[in-house]
Formats: C-alpha cells, sequence, structure tokens
C-alpha cells in the first residue's frame, strides 16, 4: 500500500488542486510533484513568478501565499509503478473534514483525469450538498507521462487557475 502525504495548505485557501497520489518519484522524495519531469512546478513557477528550482519548501510556502492548497484525492491504494492506471483498491482522503477546515475553497482543479474520476465517484456522493456546489475543473496532467502535450500548452490550460 501507498500513502498521499498531508495537504499543503492554510486554513485561507481559496483554489485546491488535487493530483491522484504520489508518483515512486514523489514518495522517494517526499515532494508533491517530484519527478524532474514532470511539469507541475514549471507550470507554478511560470504562473505564480518564482524560480522553479526553488528548494521544495520555498515552494510549497509561496503556493500558500497565493491561497492555493495542493492535496490528492486517493489516500492510498496499491499501484505497481508510477501510472495512474495501474491504481487499484483506492480508498479516497476524508474531504469532509478538509473543507471543514477549509471554508474558503471556491474551486478545485484536477490535475488530470484520474484524479477527477475518482472524486467523481467517491468523493461527491458523499460530501454536504454545500460542498458539492464548489465548481470543478480537470486539467491536463502535468506527469511525464502525457506526453502527448507540450509543458507550455499544459501552462496555457493551467493558466485558468489564477483568473
Amino acid at each position: 500500500m501507498i500513502e498521499c502525504f498531508s495537504p499543503i495548505a492554510k486554513d485561507d485557501a481559496r483554489v485546491l488542486i488535487l493530483g491522484s497520489i504520489p508518483s515512486v518519484a514523489s514518495l522517494q522524495k517526499r515532494e508533491y510533484y517530484g519527478h524532474k519531469r514532470n511539469a507541475f512546478w514549471y507550470i507554478m513557477s511560470k504562473l505564480l513568478g518564482f524560480e522553479e528550482d526553488l528548494p521544495y519548501s520555498k515552494r510549497a510556502e509561496i503556493i500558500v501565499s497565493h491561497r492555493i492548497a495542493i492535496w490528492d484525492v486517493i489516500n492510498r491504494c496499491k499501484r505497481e509503478g508510477s501510472l495512474d492506471s495501474a491504481i487499484k483498491n483506492s480508498k479516497v482522503n476524508d474531504f469532509g473534514k478538509f473543507f471543514g477546515e477549509h471554508r474558503e475553497i471556491k474551486h478545485i482543479f484536477f490535475n488530470g483525469q484520474r484524479a477527477y474520476g475518482e472524486y467523481e465517484r467517491y468523493v461527491l456522493p458523499i460530501l454536504d450538498d454545500k460542498y458539492k456546489k464548489i465548481p470543478l475543473s480537470v486539467l491536463p496532467s502535468t506527469s511525464p507521462a502525457n506526453a502527448k502535450m507540450s509543458r507550455d500548452k499544459k501552462l496555457e490550460e493551467w493558466k485558468k487557475i489564477i483568473n
């Protein structure tokens, strides 16, 4: 079984970015989006105006200073390798608790289809009605496995989070 990380978030977060569950590289580094070819930090650095190669703790500070939270839909699962298609026996995080602690979330963005699919299937049906009204948007996965789209094309799509 693999497990996700705690969220990167402050109580005043307005935007929530949800992935599925960390990759093998991320788990080894103990960092969200830790694979060197994952475009997430490249995109966030361009959108928020910081150096992509800052230490992880500094990047996390900048993210939360912009009232953005990062987490995963899946709390734990079985998976060989890093592909979302290999995820089995997933258990989702406690979003009722998360939203209770982060009451200002105004929009949820999903880093890829798998995160959205898990949320739609397992989280939405059990949420209180007030949390079901939060707008949801699926963005292209920043994973290197999503090689059909360039980093710059992904960046264009991800600009939605700052509007």
